[in-house]
This record gives C-alpha cells, sequence and structure tokens, in this order.
C-alpha cells in the first residue's frame, strides 16, 4: 500500500490504481503519516482529478440559531438558495424557533423546504428526531474554538447534554424531517474517546440506518483527535456506517503535535478511503481549512451570524466566536487557495443547476453508488443532488431513452468524456457498433476511453480532442455536458449534435 501510495504522489496512473483498488484504513493512515506535508498536498490535489475524486468545491451553509427570529431563519435560507448554496439544518434549532411561534420544529423545516430548492443537510438528529438543548449549549459563545487548540472538553463543562423528555415529544415526527432533507449527518466522535461530545454510537447507528431507508446521503462526523489512533477509529466506524462523505473536525478538536500537517493527512487519507469521494469540515481554523483545500478538502461548513457554524471554520483562537458571519471569509480563503478553478469557487446555482440536469439525464439507476467496473457513477454529491426540489423539478430536453431516436449508422461521437458520457455509453452498448469520445481534457478524454472499453463491447475510440473531426467520422452526435456555455461552444462547431439539455 505504502509504494502504491507514494508512487500516486506524482503520478496519475498510479492514483487511478489506488483509486481503483481495495483499501486498508490502517495501511493507507500508516502510509500517509511517513510522507512529507508536499507530497501530502500533492496527493490531495491528485485524488481531485476526474474519476480518481471529485473536483468541485462547495460551502454549506447553516442559516439558523435558537435565538434567531423565523423571520431571519427564512431569509437566511431564501439568500442561501439564490446563491447555490446548500443548506446545513441544525435540528434543535429549528424546533427552538419552532416552539416560539406555537409551530413544531418539522412545520419549520417544511417552510424552508417549500421556500427553497437546494439540498437540505440535517444535522443534530437523534433517535426521537430533533435534538434538544438546556440554553447554556444553545446560546453557547465558543469558548473551545476562542481559546485555542488542546482542549479535550468543554471549558463549560455542559457537552453534550439533552432534554430527552422533550424530544420524546415530537418522535412521530421523525420520519418526515428525514423525508424533506437531502442528507443526514451523525456523529461519530464517542467512539473516538469523546463521550461528552456526541450521542451514543447505537443512536448514531439508528440515524444512519435512517437516513439509508430512505435513499438520503449519509455523512460522517469525526475528530482529527490525536491524528492517528482516533482518525482511524473515525474511518473505520464511517464505513461500517456506509457513510457517503467524510466530515473532518479539526479546530480545539485536533490535539496532534503539529496541527496543520495531521488536518492535511486526514483530509487526504479521506480522500482515499471515502466510498462518495466528498471530504467536508464542519470546523477548522483559518491555517487548517487553507492546508486542507490544498490537500483534498472539497466543502466546508459555514454559516450567518449566530450560527455556530458561523465561527468554528476560518478563523483562528481568539478571533473565533459566535456572531460571525463566516461566509464571505470562507469564499476568499476557497479562492486564494484553489488554483485549479474549473468551476467556479464555490460552486453556485448555476453548477447546481447543471448537476441536477446530469442526474437527472443519467438516471437513478445508473448513478452513485452503482459502479460501472470499479468506479461509481458520479460521487457523493449525486446521492444529495437527487434529493433535493431542484432535481424534482428541473426540465430536460432529451432522457436516455430519447437517445435512440436520434441514431443515425453504426457509430456516433459524445462530445465530453465525463460520467454523463459513460451512462450513455452503458445505453448503447451492443447497440451500436463504435463510440468516439473526445473531450477538451487529455486525461479525462483518455481514462474514459480506457475505462468504457475495459466495460463495455462496443469498440471506444478516442477523438483526440477534436469535436468537429469526431462528428464528421460518424455524422452522429450527443453533447454531453450539462453546462451551458460548454454545450453552447461545442454546439457552434457541430450544430447538428443532439443536445440534451
Amino acid at each position: 500500500m505504502y509504494d502504491l501510495i507514494k508512487e500516486s504522489v506524482n503520478n496519475d496512473s498510479a492514483a487511478l490504481e489506488l483509486a481503483k483498488s481495495e483499501k486498508n484504513v490502517i495501511g493507507v493512515v500508516d502510509a500517509i503519516s511517513e510522507l512529507s506535508l508536499n507530497d501530502v498536498e500533492k496527493l490531495g490535489t491528485r485524488f481531485k482529478k476526474f474519476p480518481i475524486g471529485c473536483d468541485l468545491h462547495e460551502v454549506v451553509l447553516g442559516t439558523c440559531a435558537s435565538d434567531i427570529e423565523k423571520i431571519d431563519l427564512l431569509g437566511n435560507s431564501m439568500l442561501s438558495n439564490m446563491i447555490g448554496a446548500s443548506i446545513h439544518i441544525c435540528a434543535y434549532a429549528f424546533s427552538d424557533i419552532g416552539e416560539k411561534y406555537n409551530q413544531k420544529g418539522v412545520d419549520i423545516m417544511e417552510e424552508v423546504y417549500n421556500s427553497t430548492d437546494v439540498p437540505l443537510d440535517l444535522d443534530h438528529f437523534g433517535r426521537y428526531g430533533a435534538m434538544r438543548f438546556p440554553k447554556e449549549i444553545v446560546k453557547c459563545g465558543g469558548e473551545c474554538y476562542n481559546k485555542g487548540p488542546g482542549f479535550t472538553g468543554c471549558p463549560q463543562g455542559r457537552i453534550h447534554k439533552r432534554l430527552i423528555e422533550k424530544e420524546k415529544e415530537d418522535v412521530e415526527y421523525i420520519e418526515k424531517w428525514i423525508e424533506f432533507s437531502s442528507s443526514v449527518a451523525v456523529n461519530l466522535t464517542s467512539e473516538q474517546g469523546r463521550e461528552q461530545h456526541s450521542a451514543p454510537i447505537e443512536e448514531a447507528k439508528y440515524v444512519a440506518d435512517l437516513a439509508k431507508k430512505h435513499g438520503k446521503g449519509l455523512e460522517t462526523i469525526m475528530f482529527v483527535g490525536d491524528g492517528y489512533d482516533d482518525l482511524i477509529t473515525g474511518f473505520e466506524r464511517a464505513i461500517d456506517f456506509n457513510a457517503d462523505i467524510f466530515v473532518i473536525e479539526g479546530g480545539p478538536f485536533n490535539l496532534s503535535e503539529n496541527p496543520n500537517e495531521a488536518f492535511a493527512k486526514a483530509i487526504v487519507a479521506s480522500r482515499i478511503l471515502c466510498p462518495g469521494k466528498v471530504v467536508a469540515t464542519n470546523g477548522a481554523y483559518e491555517s487548517e481549512c487553507r492546508i486542507g483545500l490544498r490537500s483534498g478538502l472539497n466543502i466546508i461548513i459555514t454559516g450567518f451570524p449566530n450560527n455556530h457554524h458561523g465561527y468554528m471554520a476560518g478563523y483562528s483562537p481568539n478571533t473565533a466566536r459566535r456572531g460571525k458571519f463566516g461566509l464571505p471569509r470562507i469564499i476568499k480563503i476557497m479562492n486564494e487557495e484553489i488554483k485549479d478553478k474549473t468551476t467556479r469557487i464555490p460552486i453556485q446555482r448555476d453548477e447546481l443547476i447543471s448537476l441536477s440536469q446530469t442526474v437527472k439525464i443519467a438516471g437513478k439507476n445508473n448513478i452513485y453508488p452503482n459502479k460501472l467496473g470499479s468506479f461509481t457513477i458520479g460521487d457523493a454529491h449525486w446521492a444529495v443532488i437527487r434529493n433535493s426540489k431542484l432535481y424534482k423539478n428541473i426540465n430536460i430536453e432529451n432522457t436516455l431513452n430519447d437517445i435512440h431516436n436520434h441514431l443515425n449508422g453504426s457509430s456516433i461521437a459524445l462530445f465530453g468524456g465525463r460520467f454523463l458520457s459513460w451512462v450513455i455509453a452503458k445505453e448503447l452498448d451492443k447497440k451500436i457498433d463504435e463510440i468516439i469520445i473526445t473531450d477538451t481534457n487529455p486525461w479525462i478524454e483518455e481514462v474514459t476511453v480506457n475505462h468504457l472499453q475495459e466495460e463495455l463491447d462496443t469498440t471506444i475510440i478516442p477523438g483526440n480532442s477534436n469535436d468537429i473531426k469526431s462528428y464528421e467520422a460518424t455524422n452522429n452526435g450527443i453533447i454531453t455536458s450539462t453546462i451551458k456555455g460548454v454545450n453552447e461552444q461545442i454546439l457552434k462547431k457541430v450544430p447538428n449534435a443532439l443536445r440534451l439539455v
């Protein structure tokens, strides 16, 4: 394992083999612990490359706090929706706000669902539904983050108290919360020796199973901890839970001798081990966010003022405290650290629409967690977006079934080599003799051609990044990109190609 990981630092082909191989958690963590920080960053960047890993960067936005008004919660959610940021639902806060208006927390959830269409990410959710906490917790000022790293418990000793009897009053609504959600988060830190910081692991498992039952994306939250044993425990349990996204918390819960290096290594190990190829953080100091983004981090959860995620990511000791509006800061940090801007940083509403269209064309039965050979078609983003209202309401011009009506002859060109071309090629396998794949990125074209040739019976041919010659060779083509600008550029070159959106 070490040799393959070491080779993958500088070699795309080795990284591809590593992505396809069976992984052992301890072997991966051991191997990465031996790498220099420079090699860790290079490896993490390589695992942001199609199809090895997800190359999107995203903010998820906490819009709520127990002591804000409902109008502000709904307004925050609408603003998140406008910019295309997924909404992080702190279930306890929704219930606290609902109480002030003689409503159930799930009623507030329904109002947010009805007024937005971006993915909704449910957190702080337990065996009876929304977790409920006493005032000293929901109004916490964030002392642990503000004072700095090294704390193994709450400085005020008030974590993880629960108002269980109040939770039980609303147990009948538990599945309704899940139904409105696109993804659900559970906390694994009780398994990492931090029982005071989260619900028992049995409760987390119950919620994880409930999320899977309803087909929702699953996130598992774990601490960096000591950077070795704690991480191994978290990774193993996350894989046991069949998690789609790994969420790594640093800040005061990064107890390593070299916190930044440990955070980077935790992110890279997550990129290699996470089934859904997407890695997030719900809390990390500015230095951790920066090195994490250079090492494979996809998502940063941040928040509006008074939401606890507003200060947990992007700040430093002595500056991280309740009341911060973390989003602008996180956007700036992301744009400073991400050099390869293949999409906007972070992705916005247009990208979410494009992703929704791609997933809808591909069809639920073809996409992640389903595989073509050794690779899933898509990643955890695909599992989450398909549960959103945006996906449900999105319109597409042509489905997979429609492409059969446009076949003309025994060969066809597919313009764009990403996952949708895989689905279309699979759909046309054995129904056509020859498929040409062309993509402006030679790596994407090469990997797709090689992978499809291994998995399908139809002959797959590279188009050498030349759309016009590929079309002329077949007189038949499909534009597989759903990104509007890319779509229009291809259509100018091959105006008679089939456009799916």
